[in-house]
């Protein structure tokens, strides 16, 4: 296939789809449980012996559809969106989608998995403890830290859990210590989740020429008061800071402890650890980086890693496993006596679990090493082809061109000729089957894009995804209003992000949509 035919043409499906609510027909169903008085009489109906303040007086107000409409409005729904299964979604830039094994989705499916119930006796459920036990041993490996556990939820509660678990270390040896240390290219959530947990943060800023804080900068933001470091490295730019063992060294010269954020782990897995980087503490995201499906979000894994001194302060349980004769079994430990409690409900998400292990185990070493290897070399051949084919991208911070798993460039000079943004280049981009990412704010770096090329690309694809940059730079300069009036062959013309920082305007569930938006009928 010739270049000039990789940009393949692209028109999303549009059903203005209702919400499923809005489809209900009272009456209306897709399957009528039996009834079985025998049964019923065996195990109770379920409800007579609850308390009566928590039974409901009345029905849940759920839709009523055939079995049809239902399959209908989900298929429908599924041809509205891109996905890393139907397009190249390498423009998601630092959320690592990648390519997930289907045959792991087989093995998540299985009723051995998909009915455990977390109350299930332990006894019951050793093979998924086994499992559990195991892929903690895998990322002490991978990492050097001394012990995981997979409750949260996600990153950002793994953050969450950090500066939990930091705020009960210093509590623990009576110290005041109250103010992290971020910095500006590091996720949102490393400065956020220590706020909530009423912290002071402080944001380290990088030099304007290689995008990496000076030393002295740190140095600036240590004082008595300094509790901890969390950082991202590589940085949401690409950037890896190779003096990052020099960073750690001077916030434990201060008393402090550090976390490294490494939801950006892909181009260094194998290669780098976070033990000889002088990291206490830290997580990886089993989704993304560790081959478990994005999920926009969830659900999702924060595995949290800690050293040997933190161990007794994290969240319970975790899982052990007793090499007694008598016993020879796994089981879920409670016994630790400084830990923070729990971040969230039972254990983690173990289907997100199985897969990350079962991935592993299909790689082994050497092949997670050739994972990284492949990521950076996927990620510098997307760099070089845009520098020197995409008219007018150029890179941030130029003066240091090594990038691990994604760069961060900017269009500031297409719209200093031509008037088009980098919005109106992801909008247009949507007419392609492609996708760029928005979260970019605050926009340090101007009119930003960023892209994340991971080892699930061949060069193919990477020289299509190009081609439509290429082509809607084209346009910029012969066509820009059609550019700025984009996408035309989408579901939807333009979201409207206004509401998003308006919470008088936010509505969560389906009754608050109708109170604040319907009327206010929410029966």
């Amino acid at each position: 296939m010739g270049l000039a035919k990789l940009r393949r043409d692209f028109h999303e499906a549009r059903w203005e789809e209702p919400i499923i609510f809005e489809l209900s027909n009272e009456g209306e169903r897709g399957i009528i449980t039996p009834k079985d008085e025998k049964i019923e009489r065996i195990v109770g109906d379920g409800i007579s012996e609850l308390p009566s303040s928590i039974v409901r007086k009345k029905l849940p107000n759920l839709p009523e559809l055939s079995q049809k409409r239902v399959l209908m409005h989900y298929l429908r729904l599924s041809q509205e969106i891109l996905g890393a299964d139907v397009n190249i979604d390498i423009g998601q830039g630092t959320c690592t989608m990648k390519y997930s094994p289907k045959v792991n989705e087989l093995l998540v499916q299985s009723p051995k998995v998909s009915e455990i119930h977390p109350y299930q006796s332990e006894e019951t459920v050793q093979g998924a403890l086994e499992i559990m036990y195991k892929l903690d041993l895998f990322l002490r490996e991978i990492s050097g830290l001394d012990r995981f556990v997979f409750q949260p939820g996600g990153g950002s509660q793994a953050i969450f859990a950090i500066a939990s678990i930091i705020r009960a270390y210093y509590k623990s040896r009576g110290e005041e210590r109250d103010e992290i240390i971020t910095t500006i290219f590091s996720h949102p959530s490393d400065a956020a989740a220590p706020a909530v947990k009423g912290f002071k943060v402080i944001t380290v800023y990088p030099d304007s020429e290689t995008g990496i804080p000076d030393a002295e900068a740190l140095r600036g933001a240590i004082s008595s008061r300094t509790a901890g470091f969390i950082v991202t490295n590589p940085k949401d730019t690409g950037i890896f800071n190779p003096r990052i063992k020099e960073f750690t060294n001077i916030v434990h010269k201060a008393g402090g402890l550090c976390a490294y954020d490494q939801a950006n782990a892909n181009g260094i897995l194998g290669i780098v650890r976070a033990k000889e980087c002088g990291f206490d503490i830290g997580f990886f995201n089993l989704h993304k980086t560790f081959s478990s499906p994005h999920g926009s979000g969830g659900p999702a894994v924060g595995a949290l890693g800690v050293k040997k001194e933190l161990e007794n302060f994290l969240p319970v349980p975790i899982v052990d496993y007793d090499e007694s004769r008598e016993m020879r079994r796994y089981y879920l430990n409670y016994n630790l006596p400084s830990t923070i409690g729990k971040v969230r409900e039972f254990y983690g998400v173990f289907p997100v679990v199985l897969r990350a292990y079962a991935w592993i185990m299909s790689l082994g070493e050497g092949g997670i090493k050739e994972v990284a290897k492949i990521a950076v070399l996927n990620n510098n051949y997307v760099m070089y082809k845009i520098l020197r084919e995409v008219r007018d991208a150029d890179i941030s911070y130029p003066a240091n061109r090594h990038r691990i798993e994604q760069v961060r460039y900017t269009w500031k000079n297409l719209r200093e000729k031509t008037g088009v943004t980098t919005e109106d280049v992801i909008n247009r981009m949507y007419d392609f089957g492609f996708h760029l990412r928005t979260s970019h704010h605050p926009w340090i770096i101007p009119e930003p894009f960023t892209i994340e090329p991971t080892e699930s690309y061949s060069k193919e694809e990477l020289d299509e995804y190009i081609e439509g940059l290429k082509e809607v730079v084209r346009e910029a300069y012969e066509e820009p209003e059609m550019v700025k009036r984009s996408p035309h062959r989408s579901s939807i013309h333009r979201v409207d992000t206004s509401w998003l920082n308006d919470p008088s305007k936010w509505a969560v569930t389906w009754r608050l949509y109708l109170r604040k938006h319907r009327n206010g009928d929410s029966n």
